[in-house]
């Protein structure tokens, strides 16, 4: 059984969280457009200031790319956007911490600065919210994968008293302390 085939699709925020990776996409593919168009070196170490930002033609093609990655999720969309954005996201807060690390050095071929690691974390923050809506809280519904996934005991039960219940008999309430039992009743 494939988790991501008994995934709910239809919540109306979805498309929210949904559109606005593929937005954040766009944006992406407009900075690397427009440090593209600055024509510096490929690997320079100071790069070109574009939208506020720092940029060489490596970040460019690279937000090229993940832009144009990030708006096929969003036009892919289910679960597939959802896995994407939490996985770009992801790799965007640790781009932050590892362009943190190499700032004002010989290996900083992306030519970030500060503003450029900030944006990083935010971006990457962002997305892994997108991503993770619907799969991570406090208070998933029961009948939601992700806490059946969690939950595979509890799930269990549940499943087997709806099925007793469809079939026409009744559940006796489980005792507070060992395994649940459904028994029915007399």
């Amino acid at each position: 059984m494939k988790l991501d085939d008994h995934l709910p699709v239809d919540h109306r925020l979805s498309q929210v969280y949904r559109i606005g990776a593929g937005l954040m996409g766009l944006v992406l593919v407009a900075f690397g457009i427009l440090g593209l168009l600055n024509h510096v070196g490929f690997f320079s170490l100071h790069g070109q200031r574009v939208a506020g930002l720092s940029s060489n033609g490596a970040l460019s093609v690279l937000s090229i790319v993940i832009g144009a990655l990030l708006f096929v999720g969003m036009v892919i969309g289910r679960n597939f956007a959802s896995t994407l954005n939490m996985v770009l996201g992801v790799l965007f807060v640790l781009s932050g911490f590892v362009n943190l690390a190499v700032l004002d050095t010989k290996v900083n071929f992306l030519a970030f600065r500060m503003p450029n690691v900030l944006f990083s974390f935010v971006f990457g923050l962002v997305l892994m919210t997108f991503g993770m809506y619907g799969r991570v809280h406090s208070h998933l519904p029961h009948d939601n994968p992700y806490w059946r996934l969690r939950n595979p005991e509890r799930a269990a039960r549940e499943e087997a008293a709806r099925e007793a219940a469809a079939s026409g008999r009744q559940q006796v309430r489980p005792r507070s302390s060992g395994p649940t039992s459904l028994r029915p009743q007399q």
